[in-house]
């Protein structure tokens, strides 16, 4: 990848838009051997892209990046097969472009459908995470959609790595170089430009914080997508076994707490909070997990924490996505309680109730229009993955086009196909 070239907006806005027609006529078969390319190559060079994520890494840890910012830019050889793996996923999941999305017969005889085709050129920002290179490349590679990345300057030498084993494979399939681009100058005025790339880009999505989509919100005159800030909720209801609602808090917090679907409050019912909370003092306790409280929760834990560290809750706090080993705790009366605080705090990511009332689970998933909405199931699943779309280019928090994980299908649109018989308007 020639570096001397990335500062070249409109060079590579010229170069995606050519490769991205090219790309909307591609056979699934032709996408699935770059796919499939892709990765075999990032198992032969786990070496190569682990060395250049130790530097990005040495880097981080000088700068004082925090712990869940590193975990987040952190590559080993564990999760470079995993992406891998989910390549090889992306390749086996079905084809959405060309499908027909429905079709119907006119009475003038004409027959009617629409067909789904590729966006053409994305344009996607992002930080920290440069997994997210392979994500994003493999699911516009199979939609046909070319795309210019720009990470943040923390993965340069990890994202130089990857877009260099992409754009290898891409050779080796035949395809166009230019259908994954990276900006690789960490000029932060580019991310403007990029924004205002609309004679060639069709839409941008950021991957970041409140900042970056803030900007993009404000700067793009391309179609913004924004999503992936989470401030995410669990309600453990009256009804609910107790100790099965502990272990999906313990995971929804726990198991990776720097990723946007981890669970960053729990609401109590008040008539449970008796018995719950000093079980989720003494697991948190042990999991080494502080615990921001208010109001009777705060009394309950401070009167008994079984050796948790237990804060009073500040004003803001029930609004951050924390991003580290931090819960917040709060009990309310009822469930419509719990859905009036989500409405309140909440980003509208993911959200979820542990119950065994059935009336009070729909009451909860009718009311909470959050991108994904839990059932007794940890907020931990709303994930490309785990839905099964093979991987994500981000978790759409917006009520246009797309919400939840964007998978292959939303990044489609349709085109009106009409076939007529020599038809004439009359």
């Amino acid at each position: 990848m020639a570096v001397d070239q990335t500062t070249d907006l409109i060079g590579m806005g010229q170069a995606a838009r050519a490769a991205g027609r090219r790309l909307a006529v591609y056979p699934t078969h032709a996408k699935n051997t770059a796919l499939l390319g892709i990765a075999a190559a990032l198992e032969a060079h786990v070496g190569t892209i682990v060395a250049a994520n130790a530097l990005d890494m040495a880097d981080g840890r000088a700068k004082g990046l925090t712990p869940a910012m590193l975990d987040r830019l952190m590559l080993d050889d564990r999760r470079i097969r995993a992406l891998a793996a989910d390549t090889r996923m992306v390749a086996a999941l079905p084809d959405p472009v060309g499908a027909e999305i429905e079709s119907r017969l006119l009475p003038n005889g004409m027959r009617l459908s629409r067909r789904r085709i590729p966006v053409g050129v994305l344009g996607v920002i992002y930080e920290a995470r440069p997994n997210v290179t392979i994500d994003i490349a493999t699911l516009c590679l199979k939609t046909g959609n070319a795309v210019i990345l720009r990470g943040g300057s923390e993965t340069l030498r990890s994202n130089r790595a990857l877009v260099a084993v992409i754009q290898g494979a891409l050779e080796q399939a035949g395809f166009p170089l230019d259908a994954v681009q990276y900006i690789d100058n960490p000029d932060r005025s580019l991310v403007t430009q990029l924004l205002r790339l609309d004679k060639y880009v069709d839409m941008i999505i950021p991957r970041g914080g409140a900042g970056l989509h803030k900007l993009c919100r404000e700067q793009a005159t391309i179609p913004v997508i924004t999503g992936g800030i989470g401030v995410c909720h669990l309600f453990v209801d009256e009804s609910a076994d107790l100790p099965r609602a502990l272990d999906v808090v313990e995971n929804a917090r726990v198991q990776r707490p720097s990723v946007c679907n981890s669970c960053d409050t729990v609401l109590i019912h008040q008539a449970a909070a008796g018995a719950f909370l000093p079980m989720l003092a003494a697991r948190m306790a042990h999991c080494k997990v502080e615990l921001r409280a208010t109001g009777a929760a705060l009394d309950v834990l401070r009167a008994d924490s079984h050796g948790a560290h237990v804060v009073e809750a500040g004003p803001d706090d029930f609004d951050q996505e924390w991003m580290a080993l931090i819960l917040g705790v709060k009990v309310v009366d009822d469930v419509q309680e719990a859905i009036e605080h989500i409405y309140a705090h909440g980003s509208e990511h993911s959200d979820g109730i542990l119950t065994n009332n059935l009336a009070n689970a729909n009451r909860f998933v009718d009311a909470i229009h959050s991108s994904a909405v839990f059932v007794n199931a940890s907020t931990r699943f709303n994930d490309g993955g785990q839905f099964g779309l093979g991987a994500e280019v981000a978790v759409s928090t917006q009520k246009l086009h797309a919400r939840g994980p964007m998978g292959l299908v939303e990044l489609t649109t349709y085109k009106w196909v009409c076939i007529g018989d020599w038809h004439i308007r009359p």
